[in-house]
């Protein structure tokens, strides 16, 4: 998963080695004597689907949003489109204040749902809904995304999970965000929950960023030196009119525009509550070791965005079946190997974090697969059954429905 050049540990020339740079950055600034909270916060949408014919709601009662309002209050809000709902924790210690979370958010607007004849999905796309049938939240931010974007906004009936980890300094966010981005390939490939568009397979494991990456502004983030040279390209955006704020900047990894924190954007949302916990607490150790090895004047390897894409396509692509690039080695290595090595690396966090069950969850995603794999598997069983490919794709909604309450 390294390149050449100089490492903080020996290893053999035959295995796969996680590479950074273990000396002091020129004209970097002291560290905040501080430490970052690393706390924790984290989104999900879900797609809403007709009980009966197992199609997109395609157009939701406003009763429905304002029940849910009624029981969680501000940590449910509307999405682009009225088929879509967001739920959102507060800010927590750790992983497991989001599990306990999340699964009462979930049951809440299942149960909510289900008086209207309705069920939440936690997949990034429907497996045979169709843009074309669905309305756009009538909300300020929403109509001006629709009157800018056009089509390309209207197709996006695609779900994602985001998880905020607080680093409060500015300097310190952005030199994580930079390193962390070597990652996201990783991260991405456990969570791929899209295999499906408009009623058939894609042959991607997530095609949702398939979709995503028609908006502008997404993608791998630029690689800034400071916070304030990525305040001055916003300055530059704002004052010509492109963009109102930093929140219509989508990369996969973000600086949050309302938090002190940074944002992990590329995952699809997962189906099953348990394999999110598991890609939040990675994600936090990830930032939790860039941060230890910061303190010992050493930092990860950064590579250009070129490379880092690949790796980004191949888990879009792929999901970890078919394994992610060893720039080092310039070679192609099984993901279990490359997660393995991983997991030596952010131990020691984990450990600290009380999160080695969590994070060796990521084991059993591989050996099971992620939702894009079971839908897939469904799909092909109902297939060989006898059924036709509507039949087929509205067991995997069943499927999909089932699962979004299995770990609760």
């Amino acid at each position: 998963m390294g390149a050449p050049g100089t490492r903080a540990f020996a290893s053999a020339p035959t295995s796969a080695t996680l590479d950074f740079d273990c000396k002091p950055v020129a004209g970097e600034r002291a560290m905040s004597t501080k430490p970052p909270s690393f706390s924790v916060g984290m989104e999900e949408e879900y797609l809403l689907v007709e009980r009966e014919s197992r199609d997109l709601a395609s157009d939701v009662p406003d009763a429905f949003m304002k029940a849910c309002e009624k029981r969680i209050g501000e940590r449910v809000s509307p999405e682009f489109l009225r088929c879509q709902v967001e739920v959102g924790t507060g800010v927590n210690a750790g992983v497991d204040g989001c599990r306990q979370e999340l699964a009462e958010l979930r049951r809440t607007v299942a149960e909510v749902a289900d008086g209207y004849d309705l069920a939440p999905i936690a997949a990034s796309t429907h497996p045979f809904g169709a843009w074309t049938s669905q309305k756009h939240t009538d909300k300020e931010r929403y109509n001006v995304l629709a009157r800018d974007m056009q089509a390309v906004a209207r197709r996006m009936i695609i779900c994602a999970m985001h998880v905020h980890v607080g680093i409060e300094d500015d300097e310190m966010r952005m030199d994580l965000m930079g390193q962390a981005a070597y990652f996201l390939p990783h991260l991405l490939a456990l969570s791929t929950s899209s295999p499906f568009w408009r009623g058939e397979s894609t042959g991607l494991k997530s095609y949702r960023l398939a979709v995503f990456d028609e908006l502008p502004r997404t993608g791998l983030p630029e690689q800034f030196e400071s916070w304030a040279e990525v305040q001055r390209h916003l300055n530059v955006m704002m004052q010509a009119g492109l963009i109102e704020d930093g929140t219509k900047i989508w990369w996969d990894i973000r600086p949050s525009a309302r938090f002190p924190t940074l944002e992990l954007r590329i995952t699809d949302v997962c189906t099953r509550l348990e394999d999110g916990i598991c890609i939040a607490a990675m994600f936090v150790c990830i930032l939790r070791m860039l941060y230890r090895l910061k303190r010992n004047n050493q930092r990860w390897r950064r590579y250009s965005n070129m490379l880092v894409q690949e790796n980004r396509w191949r888990a879009q692509r792929y999901g970890f079946d078919e394994g992610l690039v060893d720039f080092g080695r310039g070679e192609v290595l099984p993901y279990r190997e490359l997660l393995e090595e991983l997991f030596d690396y952010i131990r020691q966090e984990a450990e600290e974090l009380k999160v080695l069950a969590e994070i060796e969850h990521a084991r059993e995603i591989v050996r099971r697969g992620t939702s894009a794999h079971r839908q897939l598997a469904v799909y092909h069983n109902a297939l060989h059954d006898g059924c036709n490919t509507h039949e087929a794709l509205q067991r995997v909604v069943d499927m999909l429905a089932e699962e979004t309450l299995l770990d609760l």
